[in-house]
């Protein structure tokens, strides 16, 4: 514990992690104090009744008490229980800082015979602390993780802050921000990519950057050329659109490699076989039309990329901005003119009916998407497909046999980068039961047969184990009346 010397009360509390004699033979440099508690953090302030010891603690100093100067005499209360004689030091500097170590105050001359009395109890620490004088301490040893954050939390500063941005945004993008997850909320960004990169021990916290918010952190560096953001006007969102790889800031950069904990070979190798299964991502995908294209080339958007639906909305709404297409008297609707007005609705109209001459913002990005051709990626894994139309369902069936035995059908789980053969072998095991693989007319993929009605557990095991969606799975019981 220490205190300031001009008063009674105790400011902090910690531990030493040198003795007073290394500290002297280091010449009073480097590392002293490991501070755990002191007043005004964290925990002062989480606790329920805390009080101010007296005037002389202020919000960011501690003086010496104005009631003990003003006091002409001490009050006995305040006096020691014996002679400062009695608390000498024999050969105090070879102790270890943390033991009673009694050290008779050197500024004791210059104070009444009370006070030099309760600064004699004083720890070594006291000592070390008033001769290191002007020096901030501070901890070069593992401490309480809590300890650290409420550190941290009271010297970071706001360019402090702005540099660990940065470098968790840099690390992210290396690591694991890929172009396919393109666009990205500015949320997940943050929450899933930057938080997990920053340091062990430091929190970030986005209000006490120079930025103050998250959009326009992106935005500035958007900016400075390292990401391409947009705003979505209807999410009311910054959207991370692009990563420029080849920004200097990006290519300057070397991520960090993280310590994963070592597990043995087996335990490893056990890892791999229940969570390989489970990396699956499902995007859908579009592909510009015939009917589209005009909207495309228009703008100088590549008519022979695949677009995200996002991707494709930003195209038409460029467009629009491009033909100031927007209605003066009320901004939510779009003035269709020719181009705009065969690509969404040629072909689509009957014979005899009319064309549309405008149409609601809120229903044009959907339209738009609508006319182009409809793609899905799958991946798993390492493993990537890129197939035409939309997204098959796996198809989970059951019926009855002969003998009023039930048996399983399952189908479509080629769809999703699964081996019918393994799975046909896994779901064995798992339900003491025989199945067998048959290959589907049309080579349209196979069917597994599961002897029994386990319906709700194939599906249960499919989204558990290999992450399937259940959008994506189609049940039929035939066995229910």
């Amino acid at each position: 514990m220490s205190r300031d010397e001009d008063n009674f009360n105790f400011v902090q509390v910690g531990s030493t992690t040198m003795s007073t004699a290394e500290a002297l033979k280091a010449g009073l440099r480097g590392k002293a104090l490991r501070i755990t508690h002191y007043y005004r953090d964290l925990l002062w302030e989480s606790v329920e009744g805390h009080y101010v010891p007296n005037a002389g603690f202020l919000e960011d100093v501690v003086f010496e008490d104005p009631v003990f100067l003003s006091s002409a005499q001490v009050p006995d209360s305040c006096e020691g229980s014996g002679d400062s004689s009695n608390h000498e030091n024999d050969g105090g500097d070879s102790k270890e800082v943390g033991e009673s170590a009694d050290v008779k105050d050197p500024t004791s001359d210059s104070h009444p015979t009370s006070k030099t009395q309760l600064d004699s109890d004083t720890d070594t620490v006291e000592q070390v602390t008033k001769a290191v004088g002007g020096f901030k301490v501070t901890d070069n040893i593992a401490a309480d993780e809590s300890t650290t954050v409420v550190e941290e939390q009271h010297t970071l500063s706001a360019e402090d802050v702005d540099a660990y941005l940065d470098k968790c945004l840099l690390e992210a993008l290396h690591t694991t921000v890929n172009d396919k997850d393109l666009p990205m909320p500015g949320s997940t960004l943050w929450s899933n990519h930057v938080l997990p990169c920053r340091p062990s021990g430091i929190t970030l916290d986005i209000k006490k950057s120079s930025h103050k918010k998250l959009s326009k952190w992106l935005q500035a560096k958007s900016s400075a050329g390292l990401i391409s953001v947009k705003e979505d006007k209807y999410k009311k969102e910054t959207v991370l659109f692009s990563v420029n790889r080849s920004h200097l800031d990006y290519l300057s950069f070397k991520p960090e490699r993280r310590q994963e904990q070592k597990v043995d070979q087996g335990g490893d190798q056990a890892v791999k076989e229940t969570r390989s299964p489970k990396l699956l991502e499902v995007s859908e995908i579009y592909k510009p039309s015939v009917h589209v294209n005009p909207i495309f080339a228009s703008v100088g958007a590549d008519t022979g990329k695949l677009y995200s639906a996002s991707e494709a909305s930003d195209v038409v709404f460029k467009y629009i901005e491009k033909g100031h297409l927007v209605k003066t008297m009320n901004k939510s609707i779009v003035v269709l003119d020719p181009t705009l007005c065969d690509a969404l609705f040629k072909g689509a109209i009957k014979k005899g009916s009319a064309y549309p001459t405008e149409i609601h913002k809120k229903d044009l990005g959907s339209t738009f998407v609508s006319r182009m051709q409809a793609h899905h990626v799958v991946t798993r894994g390492s493993e990537s497909v890129v197939r035409k139309g939309s997204v098959r369902t796996i198809q989970i069936m059951t019926e009855r046999r002969q003998g009023n035995k039930k048996v399983t059908k399952l189908s479509g789980m080629e769809t999703f980068l699964m081996d019918a053969d393994a799975l046909a072998s896994e779901l064995q095991k798992k339900f003491a039961c025989s199945t067998s693989v048959s290959e589907l007319p049309g080579k349209k993929g196979h069917e597994v047969l599961i002897q029994g009605g386990v319906i709700d557990d194939v599906a249960r095991h499919l989204v558990e184990q290999y992450g399937v969606p259940k959008r994506y799975i189609e049940i039929l019981d035939k066995t229910k009346k």
